[in-house]
């Protein structure tokens, strides 16, 4: 065997060291041999794995790179340079919503259209998709996308408000809700008299007009149960009801809320002397219901007329209010002025002057009567009303009045005045400014 062999084979297969051909060359470390390659490496199998984790691996990093370029899309300033007032209508889904914004320039990205995606995404991602409200909101210039997404779910919208004043009638609520633009939905049917309570309520546009009754009435149950339970036992009331009935003749009578209670004592004098109320406003509401108002003064005819409400005909309280009374104005019944006065009549100034007697009622009458021409004369009289105190009681009705006793027409006005014309309008009594 040639000594210059590359290499021989021993009897257990291991190579022998190559003969060195150089001194160099025998002083070098020799190579191991290479491993065997797996057969297992060479699967095709193990080859897709890798191939889809090494995918996978880059999807992950260019979805985190994604999200972490959408949040920062989401959370930076918007568009808008001014304040801007945007609609959202009721029963809107999350991607109407996002148009409607991208329309009116609240949202959007220079990218065209990935604004509408970036909010719908983020507000998915944040899980708020079924938690945005309807209603009309005033967003702020520079707004992110975020913001918008907070203030949908907060329900932050712009609030309108409606006010009823005190002493409409249920008719008259209606007529004003059907007025109003911001609100939706058909006109409900009349609530029964003196079971709304008049005040001012806020809604978000696109409130319904059913919601505003609902509300009226629940704010005047809970206002009545407060009242009556606080309520003077000494009231010849057993029934809430009747505490309505009255609060509203006493908030038709005076516009003037240091009044009320002494109307309110006058009204309960009466009511506990037996004598008749005499309230002119009940006289208007037998005679034209919810309409509230006749459009002219009224006439003696009008005073002679029975109606259920009429209280210069019928004794006690009418069969039901006249209006619906503000809280004031319950409050006053309930806890009325302890006087002895029996009447009052206008005292020119919106107000009106209160007497325990007829003689010196009729003083004070007089006193009126001057006003009234004088009012009568620069136009300025209501045409609505007349003073409702100037018609009054009986001579009977007091003991210390024997002196003033009934004409014999009987359609005088126990008022110590002559008997007028039947046919002449009795001058209104002016309204508080």
């Amino acid at each position: 065997m040639d000594d210059r062999q590359d290499a021989t084979d021993n009897t257990d297969g291991i190579k022998t060291r190559v003969n060195p051909k150089s001194p160099r060359e025998a002083l070098a470390p020799e190579q191991a041999p290479p491993l065997p390659r797996s057969r297992r490496a060479r699967n095709p199998i193990v080859v897709v794995m890798n191939a889809l984790v090494t995918l996978l691996l880059l999807a992950v990093f260019a979805a985190g790179a994604v999200l972490y370029w959408g949040k920062r899309e989401f959370e930076r300033p918007g568009p808008l340079t001014a304040e801007k007032v945007v609609v959202i209508p009721a029963d809107s889904g999350l991607v109407r919503i996002a148009d409607i914004l991208e329309n009116e320039g609240v949202i959007e990205n220079p990218y065209d259209m990935l604004g509408h995606y970036i909010f719908v995404g983020g507000v998915r991602a944040y899980q708020q998709q079924g938690r945005l409200k309807a209603g009309e909101y005033a967003f702020p210039a520079g707004i992110s996308m975020r913001g918008v997404m907070n203030m949908l779910v907060s329900g932050k919208a712009i609030l309108h408000q409606i006010t009823f004043p005190e002493g409409l009638t249920s008719q008259q609520i209606i007529d004003r809700l059907k007025q109003s633009e911001f609100l939706t939905g058909p006109v409900p049917t009349v609530p029964d008299e003196g079971t709304l309570l008049p005040e001012t309520y806020s809604f978000t546009r696109g409130a319904s007009r059913s919601q505003i009754i609902e509300q009226m009435k629940t704010a005047h149950a809970k206002a009545l149960d407060e009242i009556w339970a606080g309520r003077n036992r000494d009231l010849p009331f057993s029934d809430p009801q009747q505490l309505v009935t009255l609060a509203s003749i006493v908030e038709k009578e005076t516009g003037k809320a240091d009044e009320r209670p002494h109307v309110a004592s006058v009204f309960l004098n009466r009511l506990q002397r037996n004598i008749r109320l005499q309230s002119d406003p009940t006289i208007i509401y037998g005679l034209v219901g919810g309409a509230g108002t006749l459009g002219r003064p009224i006439t003696r005819t009008d005073i002679d007329k029975p109606t259920p409400y009429n209280t210069y005909h019928i004794n006690g309280l009418p069969p039901g209010p006249i209006a619906n009374p503000g809280r004031a104005a319950l409050e006053a019944v309930a806890n009325p002025s302890n006087t002895k006065d029996l009447y009052f009549v206008a005292d020119g100034t919106g107000g009106h002057i209160f007497a325990a007697s007829l003689n010196e009622h009729n003083r004070n009458v007089v006193k009126w009567r001057k006003i009234e021409r004088e009012k009568a004369a620069a136009g300025k009289a209501d045409v609505d009303t007349k003073d409702p105190d100037a018609v009054d009681l009986p001579p009977d009705a007091d003991s210390d009045t024997p002196a003033a006793k009934a004409p014999d027409d009987p359609n005088d006005l126990l008022d110590g005045t002559p008997p007028r014309d039947p046919k002449l309008p009795i001058l209104p009594q002016p309204k508080p400014e």
